[in-house]
């Protein structure tokens, strides 16, 4: 069963659907007055909090090209994932797409998901308290205590997902204490639930063209010959599984193990 390879890109989907709705934050700088003298977007990439606090650290060398970590700046990663029993369905239920190929139409189908939790954490840095509070301030009216986004799980089953994203608590560090020749870096960590679902892979099955019903005198099917095959086709036979078509039945009598016509054929 393992090894078999598939990749529904869930994990993936989840990732970039939950830094989407941080790549848009701002950051105002006013003078005394309240006028804006700058306007800056927060860059926001993939990487845990610990890189983000060595390049702060790490002092500018002219020789090596180094350069220092430029303030504002947001961060996210993934911190775990974790199985949701409260919200598991029963595991009989398919998830269908009619689709065409070289060989006529076929049936993918998938079956239902797996709930998992996948936690976030989302990082802000910023040089100075105001600019931490605008960011934060941009974030928190949106999650009470959720925001929901849409997945595109499966686009060939064209399954989607409304996925809730939970924050459930923030985190707040100043490094105002350090020494003199340190950086100092407001930083705020928000810790984020995504209740998402994990497809298995996809399956497929042909359109049923033809069913037999064979009927016998008696339960022993071994040893007793069938004396009835009825046969259900649609009409037409070239009707596909989403087509609206009716059937044709032919029954078929047999006797001593072959096929006889009642109404043509005469026992000798």
């Amino acid at each position: 069963m393992f090894g078999d390879y598939f990749y529904n890109q869930t994990l993936r989907k989840m990732t970039v659907a939950f830094g989407t709705i941080f790549n848009n934050i701002t950051v105002k700088r006013k003078d005394s007055s309240g006028t804006v003298i700058q306007s800056i977007k927060v860059p926001l990439s993939y990487a845990p909090k610990e890189k983000f606090l060595v390049r702060l650290e790490q002092q500018p060398d002219i020789n090596e090209r180094e350069f220092a970590l430029t303030l504002p700046r947001m961060g996210f990663e993934i911190a775990g994932l974790s199985y949701d029993a409260s919200r598991k369905l029963t595991r009989v239920q398919k998830y269908k797409s009619v689709k065409s190929n070289v060989d006529g139409k076929v049936l993918n189908y998938n079956y239902t998901p797996v709930p998992y939790n996948i936690s976030f954490n989302l990082y802000s840095f910023t040089a100075s308290a105001e600019a931490g509070l605008q960011i934060i301030e941009q974030i928190l009216p949106f999650f009470q205590p959720d925001y929901t986004v849409t997945i595109n799980a499966i686009p060939e089953l064209e399954i989607k997902r409304d996925v809730p994203i939970i924050l459930n608590d923030i985190n707040y560090e100043d490094t105002y204490d350090g020494a003199f020749t340190t950086r100092r870096a407001v930083i705020y960590t928000l810790n984020f639930t995504a209740k998402t679902y994990l497809f298995g892979p996809d399956s497929t099955q042909k359109t049923i063209k033809e069913v037999n019903i064979d009927l016998y005198s008696d339960t022993d099917t071994t040893n007793k010959a069938r004396e009835e095959r009825v046969t259900t086709t649609p009409n037409p036979t070239s009707a596909d599984a989403d087509d609206d078509f009716g059937f044709t039945t032919s029954i078929n009598f047999y006797t001593d193990g072959k096929s006889y016509n009642p109404e043509t054929d005469t026992d000798d």
